[in-house]
């Protein structure tokens, strides 16, 4: 039990995020994800991301493997170059659900590989953009060391996790961002800046949580930690208890990682709540590997997955996740936590997909959210699997912040049809959700499906007209474009 991981012990979390996907990007069929040329000899390719719903014509893909810093911010300087007036996005893993790392007709970069440079006694390291947290651990682990802040997955780029502003469950703390000292990135003239909160502090601000719509951001110093062996706590609870309960616990020093979890079984819909936290254990010697996804964690999809329209499977996660999971329980290293591939809860059919919505709620106004969704979401079809809920300090850096004051982060997934109906009523729910949201003081994440209003995401992001114009002046010929620059932001 040693090794047991918290997806395992907890069947079936529902995967992420803060951000982002729960699929990989495996294709249901040859034009799902991928490149797929449009006809033989053409120059245009499709981009897909994790929903499979964001299929997109881009003028080319290519991928970059790490090389030398140099050799990379030529061959980025040589794209902004050739770009011709075509868009230029570059990604990672591309986990989004609504297009936010394609440039549509553009020129699409994915990152690959990197390298990492750790300094102990500053308790930094240096990482390459495109380095995936899964090598980050990799490379952390033999030293004793574990990242302050990652998403709840190993999937993901460092650099792409900072440009959608990403938080993790690792408490007190805000999003990844806040524990990255500073970057370095390419401006759209071509130029290279370093940004922090000290140099170019207007340039760091923008393009935490800006979608790479400010600079292709080439490396990072991030803050880390030293490992920990953890074990972890259950207390389960009414859900209108929730808040109180989950700030005392954040506010305990001694709790270094903790998250939530709410009943979504329709007879106790959003009423029942756990609260699970870790604490270091007295043995801190002989810290094992930071292992993956083993044979239990597998396993936890059958339960997890078994949810779909089956109210008894659902009442029957709740009772293993409140009773069985408290005694099995064992204690797991902090890099062990976060060392989970999204791919282990993959729904694997080809007839619907996983979408992720989350909303942030300062703890206050958590009974409003629970009252909303419990009049919202059952009006719908869709089908919820799955709510984690986290903490995120206030982010005062970013200019699109979700989070300007301490917040509850509520992660959902819904398995949806992968149908025009389904694709309506998902957008008409989730505007409804929203709404509720904004009106007791809550905001959105932007990595999801594009299905709010202009109207709604300036009133969750009141930093997004200064954000526009910045952007502007730094580049007038719009040359870093993606979706969300194009639904949202173009307008203002």
């Amino acid at each position: 039990m040693r090794n047991l991981t918290r997806r395992a012990l907890l069947l079936g979390t529902g995967a992420v995020v803060g951000g982002l996907a729960t699929r990989s990007l495996t294709p249901r069929n040859p034009s799902m994800a991928g490149i797929v040329p449009v006809m033989p000899g053409a120059d245009a390719h499709l981009l897909n991301d994790a929903s499979g719903l964001s299929e997109t014509p881009v003028f080319s893909h290519t991928t970059l493997s790490q090389t030398t810093a140099d050799d990379q911010v030529a061959a980025l300087q040589a794209l902004l170059k050739a770009a011709d007036g075509r868009a230029v996005n570059i990604g990672a893993a591309r986990h989004s659900m609504g297009g936010q790392a394609i440039p549509r007709d553009g020129l699409a970069l994915t990152f690959a590989g990197g390298t990492l440079d750790l300094d102990s006694a500053a308790l930094t390291c240096r990482v390459s953009a495109g380095m995936r947290w899964a090598a980050v651990i990799a490379a952390l682990d033999p030293l004793g060391f574990s990242p302050k802040v990652m998403q709840s997955n190993n999937d993901f780029g460092v650099a792409a996790t900072f440009s959608v502003n990403a938080h993790g469950w690792a408490v007190p703390h805000g999003p990844m961002g806040s524990t990255v000292r500073s970057l370095d990135m390419v401006l759209p003239d071509g130029s290279q800046v370093t940004a922090s909160r000290a140099t170019n502090a207007d340039l760091f601000r923008a393009a935490m949580g800006g979608y790479g719509l400010i600079g292709l951001i080439t490396a990072l110093e991030i803050e880390v930690l030293p490992n920990q062996r953890l074990t972890p706590t259950f207390s389960e609870l009414p859900a209108a208890d929730f808040a109180p309960a989950f700030k005392t616990a954040v506010a305990d020093p001694r709790v270094s990682m903790a998250y939530g979890r709410l009943n979504v079984d329709r007879a106790r819909f959003f009423q029942d709540a756990l609260l699970i936290t870790y604490r270091a254990t007295e043995d801190q010697s002989d810290l094992p590997p930071a292992a993956g996804s083993g044979f239990a964690s597998k396993m936890s999809r059958q339960i997890f997955r078994a949810q779909l329209g089956n109210e008894p499977a659902k009442r029957l996660r709740w009772g293993v996740e409140t009773r069985v999971g408290p005694t099995i329980a064992a204690a797991s290293t902090r890099n062990a936590l976060f060392n989970e591939p999204v791919i282990t809860l993959d729904d694997r059919d080809p007839a619907r997909t996983d979408i992720l919505h989350e909303y942030f709620v300062a703890p206050e106004a958590f009974p409003g959210f629970l009252q909303a969704c419990a009049e919202v979401i059952p009006q719908s079809y869709q089908e919820l699997l799955n709510v984690t809920l986290r903490y995120v300090a206030a982010d005062p850096d970013a200019m699109l912040s979700y989070a300007p004051v301490p917040r509850i982060a509520a992660v959902m997934l819904f398995s949806q049809e992968m149908t025009a109906r389904a694709e309506a009523d998902m957008a008409r729910m989730t505007q409804s959700l929203i709404d509720r949201v904004l009106d007791i003081g809550g905001s959105y994440y932007l990595p999801y499906r594009l299905h709010a209003t202009g109207t709604q995401f300036a009133r969750a992001y009141p930093g997004a007209t200064a954000f526009a114009a910045q952007k502007r002046a730094l580049d007038p010929r719009l040359i870093l474009r993606n979706a969300l620059w194009d639904k949202y932001l173009e307008a203002l």
